[in-house]
């Protein structure tokens, strides 16, 4: 059983111009899972991410990190044990290059100079860039620019990595090597991953467990298996079943195909396809001999 390592608890948040953006949002996030935050444009997502490592504080509520809250930690603190990737690479980049870039955050920790170079060089390597050190930023693709956001992050040794939509203006190779990126971080390396996303076809295949957020509320959290049979409630958050369970939804509501539970998963599915079909051809063989 997996302790919690953050607590969100009953948080409210308004924007300057009154836009309630989070409405008593409450989660309880577990040590090493990989949690999905779904939930379509405006939900609060992000607004909810920003909190996560204290670049925004709640008008309401509080947030607890390993039972002490936000507001007993240095901001420093905060940030390097909870590392926050931006959407957009372009808000996180600025130094000339690649290697100073990762650099930047391990510097203002006041590390020695080869401590710095050694969180760099383990950084890059954890991302696959330490070919690209010496190069500038703008030399690089968008995926690319990518990996070294999270790798500026990695430098700092988060426990926690929360990402915002680190998938979205990828190509599919390119969302591809991102997830298996972040699974082999948090699988491999032990590293809590909260990641925010409205592609609901990566939650089944990546994530341990899902929160959906509609209109500044957490409506339901669970496993992938659990959230995905709640279908009143994913079509009451704007959002649809993954592609494949779709599919498999129209073979047993239209097709008459009987099934306990949806497959999620092209493997799923594939999986009950094969032993339907093979049952099916042995029902046949039987009754020829018979």
């Amino acid at each position: 059983m997996h302790m919690v390592i953050l607590q969100v608890r009953n948080i409210q948040y308004r924007y300057h111009d009154g836009t309630a953006a989070l409405q008593g949002v409450s989660l309880d996030i577990k040590k090493g899972e990989f949690l999905a935050i779904l939930g379509p444009n405006g939900s609060g997502k992000t607004t909810l991410l920003k909190h996560l490592n204290g670049l925004l504080k709640p008008t309401e509520g509080e947030i607890v990190l390993e039972q002490r809250s936000f507001a007993s930690y240095p901001p420093k603190t905060l940030f390097q044990k909870v590392g926050l990737v931006f959407q957009d690479p372009n808000d996180q980049l600025f130094a000339p290059t690649v290697w100073e870039d990762v650099a930047f955050g391990p510097m203002n920790l006041g590390l020695s100079r080869d401590e710095i170079a050694g969180r760099v060089d383990e950084a890059l390597s954890l991302v696959d860039m330490e070919p690209y050190a010496k190069k500038t930023v703008d030399a690089l693709s968008f995926g690319q620019r990518k990996r070294v956001c999270i790798a500026g992050v990695l430098a700092m040794k988060p426990e926690i990595l929360v990402l915002d939509e680190p998938t979205c203006g990828l190509d599919p190779a390119g969302v591809t090597s991102i997830m298996n990126l972040l699974k082999d971080l948090n699988g491999g390396h032990g590293i809590t991953i909260i990641m925010a996303t409205n592609t609901v076809d990566l939650a089944p295949v990546y994530m341990d467990r899902l929160a959906i957020m509609y209109h500044g509320n957490v409506l339901l959290t669970g496993t992938p298996e659990y959230v995905f049979s709640q279908q009143e409630a994913v079509r009451h958050a704007c959002l649809e079943l993954p592609q494949i369970a779709q599919l498999m939804q129209i073979l047993r509501d239209e097709d008459n195909l009987p099934m306990d539970t949806l497959p999620l998963t092209i493997g799923e599915a594939r999986k009950f396809l094969a032993h339907k079909l093979n049952s099916n051809f042995s029902g046949i063989t039987r009754s020829l001999i018979e």
